[in-house]
């Protein structure tokens, strides 16, 4: 199938060249001419601008967006829709606000332009390992777009098949699903990263308390000096609390056990605060992600060793960079 994606970063970058392993066309376009270069020799069809990325594609279009939530994404939309035709698609695959999506998607409808948010989770290890997406958008255009969605996603891979699910729509033990109307995908994608933030808290806390073992202020008896990174290591083989995020945290323990290579500044993209924004929204306490948005705002006053860790998590599964307080 043929794909235009715009956005060649972190991920835009590996979804192209995911897709091209699987034979799909790519025709790709990002602001630096340098990465263009870099797709276009792994096989892709490069573009200078957006007007040349549109012209490549066959109609019906479908154009994958894969820029930071905000403006520069509700911009290149606009752009977009100025110079694609009715029957022609639009795919924001970043984080944008599911509210944005609603009303993107009803600006696109009356041009005869359709609108499909996916919630794309991945991080910088989705070429390989493949995306979990969750999307939002008309059934009959979804259902178009499969085979790329298919192909981005991770697939059944070596886990177990859950009891009860036979009859169950198929894509979701693929890593993908179709959430529902436009906004649905990038709500449920929200909710996700609203629960992110609240399991790298207790993976963090939880290890701010064996590192604090050691401490004096203990009677000599109670004192333990534990080894995190075997503890994290022996936790990820058959403990119930394993996970992906506790492999990074093994990762990076492993690598660096005082984790002095993190500053502890612990950054937020924004979805934890809409997560909470729904909650108040629909009257549902979300007592553990709204204590985790706020340890976030304390890291940046004050950094401790769990903010070390979220760093660490965060940089292993998205390649975040932590922003120096004032940048």
């Amino acid at each position: 199938m043929q794909i235009g994606v715009i956005g060649l970063g972190r991920m835009g970058g590996n979804i192209s060249r995911r897709l091209m392993r699987a034979g799909h066309e790519c025709v790709v376009f990002d602001r630096q001419a340098e990465t263009v270069k870099e797709l276009a020799a792994a096989g892709a069809k490069g573009s200078d601008d957006l007007a040349s990325l549109v012209a490549q594609l066959t109609q019906p279009r479908a154009v994958w967006v894969m820029l930071p939530a905000g403006e520069i994404t509700g911009q290149t939309i606009d752009a977009l829709a100025a110079i694609m035709d009715p029957g022609d698609i639009i795919i924001d695959g970043g984080n944008s606000f599911y509210k944005d999506d609603i009303s993107r998607a009803q600006s696109l409808k009356a041009k005869g332009i359709f609108h499909v948010d996916v919630g794309t989770s991945g991080g910088i290890w989705g070429l390989d390992r493949g995306y979990c997406l969750m999307i939002g958008g008309d059934k009959p255009i979804v259902d178009h777009l499969d085979p790329i969605f298919k192909t981005l996603a991770p697939g059944i891979g070596d886990i177990p098949r859950t009891p009860g699910r036979e009859n169950g729509d198929p894509r979701a033990e693929q890593g993908y699903t179709h959430c529902g109307p436009n906004g649905a995908g990038h709500f449920v994608k929200m909710v996700h990263n609203g629960i992110e933030y609240g399991l790298m808290q207790a993976y963090a806390e939880g290890f701010h308390i064996l590192e604090q073992a050691s401490s004096p202020a203990l009677p000599e008896l109670q004192r333990y000096n534990l080894n995190l990174g075997d503890i994290a290591e022996s936790w990820r083989r058959g403990s119930v609390v394993s996970s992906w995020l506790l492999d990074l945290t093994s990762i990076a323990l492993a690598q660096n056990s005082d984790l002095s290579n993190y500053s502890g500044y612990v950054q937020d993209s924004g979805e934890g605060r809409w997560t909470i924004m729904a909650a108040i929204e629909e009257g549902v306490p979300a007592a553990v992600l709204s204590a985790a948005l706020y340890s976030r705002f304390r890291s940046r006053e004050e950094h401790s060793f769990p903010d070390k860790l979220i760093s660490a998590m965060r940089h292993g599964f998205g390649g975040h960079i932590e922003q120096k307080p004032g940048a």
